[in-house]
């Protein structure tokens, strides 16, 4: 038997393909070398930092600033209030942004497509239009000082996006499957949650990472909804590690890989579903 073989083609066929897969990895380095820096910085030392000579492999490695941020009481609480915000996030996004992309792939709505613009209007306002609006609300309702403010607005943002993303998923699912769920008993409500969830599980899995990525990255609501310290996320203490004494950019390379963890965690490990979910959320119409 042969031996299998990358390039299949013709021989100026397999030199373009060569040739793209040199660009794709080139491009692959410059994306991923500010991750890499950020994480060689975090165990390096200060004396290596502050070297004059450029170094891209630590020269002596030290775990002190990782071990500095989970001993920090601060930085646990912070830690805490990115996890609920997002979870609270999240959890807001998709029990009202599912059911309302249900209703619009599945039925005939009056003003449907104005409702679909104006879903598309709210996508691309920026955050710092909505802080006045949105702070004056949540003011008059109390709930200033909270978890839930910035969740709130935080799925203001999600719902849109997961009513777009999901919308063509449910036009696709076929009207004789919710009809069989009927006769086999289901009601409206178990169909949907039995049946037609699942069917979509790309989707929604898709939906469900994005939407907790939207409030696990937070800092202008968090920052404006807040004003108590102890109530702020990851994303708004990254400045403690700079002062008049100097920067500690170890501390900060160290709080900064933290941070994006989960969202290179929820990529490796989920890509397949959030690429799909986004590529066949895009064309099935």
């Amino acid at each position: 038997m042969g031996k299998n073989k990358i390039f299949t083609g013709t021989p100026r066929e397999n030199r373009k393909d060569i040739v793209l897969c040199l660009i794709a990895f080139l491009i692959a380095i410059v994306f991923l070398f500010p991750i890499y820096w950020m994480a060689i910085t975090s165990i390096k030392v200060d004396t290596d930092i502050f070297s004059k000579t450029l170094s891209f492999i630590p020269r002596a490695v030290t775990l002190d600033p990782w071990i500095e941020q989970f001993t920090d009481a601060a930085f646990l609480t912070s830690l805490r209030n990115s996890t609920l915000i997002a979870l609270f996030s999240m959890t807001i996004s998709l029990v009202l942004g599912i059911p309302a992309a249900y209703a619009m792939g599945k039925y005939r709505i009056p003003g449907g497509n104005i409702i679909l613009l104006v879903f598309l209007v709210t996508q691309m306002m920026p955050a710092s239009l909505l802080l006045t609006p949105l702070y004056l609300t949540f003011s008059r309702a109390g709930i200033l000082n909270s978890y839930l403010a910035p969740a709130l607005a935080v799925a203001s943002g999600s719902i849109p996006f997961i009513v777009i993303t999901l919308r063509p998923y449910f036009k696709t699912i076929p009207k004789s499957l919710d009809e069989a769920a009927r006769i086999d008993g289901c009601n409206a409500f178990s169909s949907f949650i039995r049946i037609m969830i699942p069917t979509i599980k790309t989707g929604s899995i898709t939906v469900l990472v994005i939407s907790f990525l939207h409030g696990w990255n937070d800092l202008v609501y968090s920052m404006t909804f807040n004003v108590n310290a102890d109530m702020r996320p990851l994303t708004a203490n990254i400045y403690k590690f700079m002062d008049k004494y100097g920067t500690k950019w170890n501390s900060i390379m160290a709080y900064g890989a933290i941070l994006v963890l989960p969202v290179i965690l929820a990529f490796v490990f989920l890509q397949k579903y959030i690429v799909g979910g986004l590529t066949a959320g895009a064309v099935k119409e």
